[in-house]
């Protein structure tokens, strides 16, 4: 892997550029190919995130040099489409849902989401039609509809659609130049604390996070990966989610792989105790919701570093906490339309899509690298610290900013998917790219049933 591959990613998680040198990279043709740098793009995330990683445990196994991180582009392209190679007992899940798609609009095209029942009872409930209705009912509503009206009524009704937009078009949006204006990803401290030294590494694989209880409080896919790749460094990963809505259960599958899984209703004075206990040993809390929506509960990053000096706060969500989107539900398929990216991959007869969810699974291996560093920074200065990442800062990043590079080498499936038994069933499951010498090459344990651990650190 080249310097030029990893050094903004690299940069803008403060890392000593000097580390560089100390990664390198497989390269292989015929994956994630696009007409967007979709490969370079998932090598730099996944590449930033296995250097945090490595130089995390040369600082806390006392080694003279930070191990060589290594990058194979077969292990980050079969990782990055991670739930397409799910396969439990044999069955291949359905990543979505018949309403979630692209819609032909009496101006353009819109796309919407309604995986969870919630979106969809919500997405039919704005459009004025009743809840059995199909998708051809849908579709032939929407074509007498502009795109625009499509969106803002949706989204007034809590559901989730977007208009297809160009990256001009996009840039010239007002939430389209907040985010051009952001960095990458921004990290500060938020609050006072004295350093807090992790206990020394020993024995094989180096595990970089061992000992760090990780708060998770994500869904979907960004987050999720992020905390995967946490637990996958030996850390103490407890997913916590409300009892309802219920998570997606093959959504769970993949990205449950290292953590536990538990249950808290916050509107509960006995949950709400329960969740100020895990927060009371936590050092990581990892949100995945809209910027403010947990406020309510104390979590806005400013009271939770009042209550818990040295937590690492890291937040993602699909627009920024800024602009005029900041408050606003999304996914990367949504991302893809506004932003300008369907419109580049797709035809003049049609949006497309890049061949992963790039923007979900690059910007999760960022979080993780993220609060990587900042477990670095944490033990060697102290402090309380913020990381934020939106989706679509990943997005402007990949449009505007990374140059594609030639494809060398080929590809071959190679030894990325693999097998294993669980509480869940038989599980085919793409193998963690995040790789230094000396670590770790898979989960310690596969995912267990949602929301069936006890809500306790282990």
């Amino acid at each position: 892997m080249t310097a030029e591959d990893i050094g903004d990613a690299w940069s803008a998680l403060g890392g000593d550029p000097a580390l560089l040198r100390r990664s390198s990279h497989v390269e292989r043709g015929g994956v994630l190919e696009a007409r967007l740098p979709v490969r370079e793009l998932a090598r730099a995330c996944v590449g930033a995130c296995a250097l945090a990683a490595a130089e995390l445990a040369a600082l806390r196994a006392g080694l003279p040099d930070v191990p060589e991180a290594r990058v194979d582009d077969g292990a980050v392209a079969t990782a990055f489409v991670s739930e397409r190679q799910l396969l439990i007992d044999g069955r291949a899940p359905v990543n979505f849902a018949p309403l979630s798609r692209f819609w032909r609009t009496a101006d353009g095209w819109v796309r919407t989401h309604a995986n969870y029942p919630h979106h969809r009872a919500r997405l039919l409930s704005a459009l004025g039609l009743p809840a059995d209705a199909t998708a051809d009912t849908v579709g032939a509503h929407l074509a007498g509809r502009s795109a625009l009206d499509v969106e803002d009524t949706v989204y007034a009704a809590g559901g989730l659609a977007v208009a297809l937009r160009t990256a001009k078009e996009w840039a010239a949006h007002e939430q389209g130049a907040a985010v051009a204006g952001a960095p990458l990803l921004s990290r500060e401290r938020v609050g006072d604390a004295p350093p807090r030294a992790l206990g020394p590494l020993d024995g094989a694989p180096l595990l970089p996070a061992a000992g760090v209880r990780v708060l998770d409080l994500t869904r979907v896919i960004a987050g999720p990966v992020a905390t995967r790749t946490l637990a996958l460094l030996g850390a103490d990963v407890l997913r916590v989610d409300p009892p309802r809505p219920p998570e997606l259960p093959d959504q769970h599958a993949d990205t449950g792989f290292g953590k536990r899984s538990a249950l808290l209703d916050l509107g509960r004075a006995t949950d709400r105790r329960i969740f100020e206990e895990l927060l009371a040993g936590a050092d990581v809390v990892v949100t995945g919701y809209r910027p403010g929506a947990l406020d309510r509960f104390g979590l806005a990053p400013e009271a939770l570093a009042e209550r818990r000096p040295g937590l690492v706060v890291a937040q993602l969500s699909a627009w920024g906490a800024y602009g005029p989107w900041a408050g606003r539900r999304g996914f990367d398929s949504l991302v893809q339309v506004a932003t300008g990216i369907a419109a580049m991959e797709g035809s003049a007869e049609r949006p497309g899509a890049l061949p992963a969810q790039a923007l979900d699974h690059g910007t999760g291996y960022l979080l993780a690298a993220a609060v990587l560093r900042s477990l670095t920074e944490r033990a060697r200065e102290g402090g309380t610290h913020l990381v934020r990442l939106a989706l679509a800062r990943t997005a402007a990043w990949l449009v505007n900013e990374i140059a594609a590079e030639p494809a060398r080498g080929s590809y071959d499936p190679g030894p990325w998917p693999a097998e294993t038994d669980s509480g869940l069933g038989r599980l085919r499951y793409a193998r963690p790219p995040v790789c230094f010498a000396g670590g770790p090459d898979d989960w310690a344990r596969p995912p267990g049933v949602w929301g069936a651990d006890p809500a306790r650190w282990s």
